[in-house]
């Protein structure tokens, strides 16, 4: 008997953390019949969650927190749980360097997990926000990203490499690790091997995207994965991680880590200089420096190139342009 739910519902995994990837492509996501898995690294160690972690030795919830409230599916009775989730203690204490008060999502799986294990954290938060999916940790172990330079210097942290102040963001990136090495969680590598789609991105590269990758089984999951494979290239790039990128140098990195060639490369290609210039004298993040080059001879059934911005405001992915798009795509 043909399985029909199963034709008419792809398993679509997403991988990324931070705000991009929620706000980007979860929140839109939900809105199509798909079965929807997203995946977060566990390796933030600033701002509430970096300090929960140290203090009571939990997970730090910071990037699954933002995917549960992505997906979250409340009726209409039940929306101040939105809100809860995004309330802030504390607001005039300084957790650490430019971050102040604990959020209450954080201090509630940090509560959960100390008194239930960290899966039974999650499976109340799913029923909390009745949320559409599932969102996954790509490790339970508890490890800390490092980053080698290309002067061979390490540096240790996932907020040192993300927006710290104590290295020559100049300097280009070898390579990202972790220490001690991490083993994948069960239930995301059984997900990525079931994925009809799999996208990864948006967001920073190397102290969002690549983590999610880091723990031993994740590559050779999705080396096994028969998923079409998107990557959403970053709308800018970034000062201490991926300054001077170009589209393919983008698409080149990533493969290295997942251990996979990717099918599609989503990439803006409208963006006028008078609106980057007018975005730089805000001074909205000064880390945040140059679209990705567009390099010659991209291969056009892989690379996508579109207009895939709001049309005004900060220079920022449309969601419904970029999820249309590569649901497009992966029906071809």
């Amino acid at each position: 008997m043909k399985d029909t739910k199963r034709v008419l519902r792809p398993r679509v995994v997403c991988f990324g953390g931070g705000n991009a990837l929620p706000q980007v492509v979860l929140k839109e996501l939900k809105k199509y019949p798909l079965e929807i898995t997203s995946i977060t690294s566990m390796v933030d160690d600033g701002g509430s969650a970096g300090a929960l972690r140290k203090e009571f030795d939990v997970l730090p919830a910071g990037d699954i927190r933002r995917h549960l409230l992505a997906l979250a599916d409340l009726p209409k009775g039940e929306k101040w749980k939105e809100k809860l989730w995004n309330f802030r203690f504390a607001k005039d204490i300084e957790i650490s360097p430019g971050h102040f008060g604990h959020n209450f999502a954080n201090v509630f799986l940090a509560g959960l997990e100390v008194n239930l294990g960290f899966e039974k954290a999650l499976e109340v938060s799913h029923r909390f926000l009745n949320v559409k999916g599932r969102c996954l940790p790509a490790t339970t172990d508890k490890a800390i990203l490092f980053a080698q330079l290309e002067n061979d210097k390490v540096i240790e942290g996932e907020s040192e490499i993300d927006l710290g102040q104590n290295h020559n963001r100049t300097l280009k990136i070898k390579k990202v690790f972790l220490k001690p090495d991490a083993v994948a969680f069960g239930k995301t590598l059984r997900e990525i091997e079931r994925a009809d789609i799999i996208i990864i991105g948006p967001g920073d590269f190397y102290s969002s995207l690549v983590p999610c990758f880091l723990p031993k089984g994740i590559k050779e999951a999705v080396g096994r994965s028969k998923a079409k494979k998107v990557f959403i290239c970053p709308a800018m790039t970034k000062l201490g991680e991926t300054q001077n990128f170009s589209v393919r140098n983008f698409s080149d990195e990533m493969e290295k880590y997942i251990g996979k060639n990717l099918d599609f490369v989503v990439y803006n290609n409208n963006l006028p200089k008078e609106r980057i210039e007018r975005y730089r004298k805000k001074k909205r993040n000064e880390f945040v420096l140059d679209p990705p080059k567009i390099d010659k001879n991209l291969e056009k059934d892989k690379f996508i190139g579109k207009n895939l911005l709001f049309d005004k405001g900060p220079i920022e992915y449309n969601p419904n342009r970029v999820v249309r798009l590569i649901l497009e795509l992966c029906r071809q």
